[in-house]
């Protein structure tokens, strides 16, 4: 079943202290006991490890698994009491003031958070006074973001217009939302009706959203493993090769692919394998100078095409 992330959120906080009562708990017992599958608690545990008791990444818990026991190295360090140093308690009030803003957020998700913010102000003394001097304005992906999480919460259809950078277009259409995600950006997979099909949908190319009365009734589908990350060419895609100069190696840094052979100039020729070819025309525009399509030619002359088109357009 998909959760949004405050869920996520409430279930790792409630694991923190499970985990520090059963010492070696098994990472079977450990899912059954919260209602997950195995994959999802070993997502947890990953997370974990970057949380702790200081904005420093100092006291971070100590947490790792065998894939068979799970074992906290450090639960003593980090139950010591919570010192704030006048930073920390500043940031700290700023961002709670924030969220409690944000739209979309649960009435009883925002009075304990209004509640927990008064508790801190109280122990913070004067820098709660530095921290009301400052504010923080969310832009349009914290909204989108909201309403997204309360539609998963609530089992809502979401009307969107969304941009799509392949065809360089702004599309409408319902879709029924199963999870949000993070890999790089963040992401909502859903089941889109205008496709009839699984999308995944980046929320900052989200231009407009509504959360609409109908129902979320996506069909059942088996989540993707996204430890691999988002994208994840298959072996029946079609290749592309694509040759970079100096400045255009970090493109072997951020694209699955299945060889990257160096040349003289200190480039790059780099052969990946893509379920849409034609969205790599992006990639060579904003490469520029700094790298071509080869292979297919068919694309490269499409990508040559785009490159004049878009001169011509500056030249207006």
């Amino acid at each position: 079943m998909a959760t949004n992330a405050i869920d996520q959120t409430r279930r790792m906080l409630s694991l923190v202290t499970y985990l520090r009562e059963r010492p070696g708990a098994r990472v079977g017992d450990v899912a059954r006991a919260f209602g997950i599958t195995e994959d999802e608690l070993i997502a947890d545990l990953d997370v974990l490890p970057m949380c702790g008791t200081s904005f420093r990444g100092g006291d971070l818990l100590d947490i790792d698994t065998d894939g068979d026991r799970i074992w906290w190295h450090n639960p003593d360090d980090v139950a010591e009491p919570l010192r704030l140093a006048a930073d920390e308690a500043t940031a700290l009030l700023v961002a709670a003031r924030a969220v409690a803003t944000l739209p979309g957020l649960r009435e009883g998700d925002r009075q304990a958070l209004l509640r927990a913010t008064a508790k801190l102000e109280a122990a913070a003394g004067e820098a709660a006074g530095a921290s009301s001097r400052l504010s923080v304005t969310f832009e349009s992906e914290g909204g989108v973001f909201a309403d997204v999480d309360r539609a998963i919460a609530e089992r809502r259809r979401l009307w969107l217009r969304y941009y799509s950078p392949a065809r360089d277009e702004l599309t409408e259409r319902e879709v029924d939302p199963i999870r949000l995600f993070a890999v790089g950006h963040t992401y909502m997979e859903a089941w889109c009706r205008l496709s009839e099909a699984r999308r995944t949908f980046r929320l900052d190319r989200v231009a407009e959203i509504k959360l609409l009365d109908a129902p979320a009734d996506p069909p059942p589908v088996e989540l993707r493993d996204l430890s691999e990350g988002l994208v994840q060419p298959a072996a029946e895609d079609p290749e592309v090769s694509i040759e970079v100069g100096p400045g255009g190696r970090w493109v072997a840094e951020y694209y699955p692919h299945d060889s990257a052979e160096e040349l003289p100039d200190g480039g790059l020729r780099i052969t990946l394998r893509t379920p849409d070819p034609a969205s790599l025309r992006r990639l060579a525009l904003r490469l520029g100078g700094d790298g071509r399509i080869v292979a297919p030619q068919a694309l490269a002359d499409s990508a040559r095409q785009a490159a004049d088109r878009a001169l011509a357009a500056y030249g207006e």
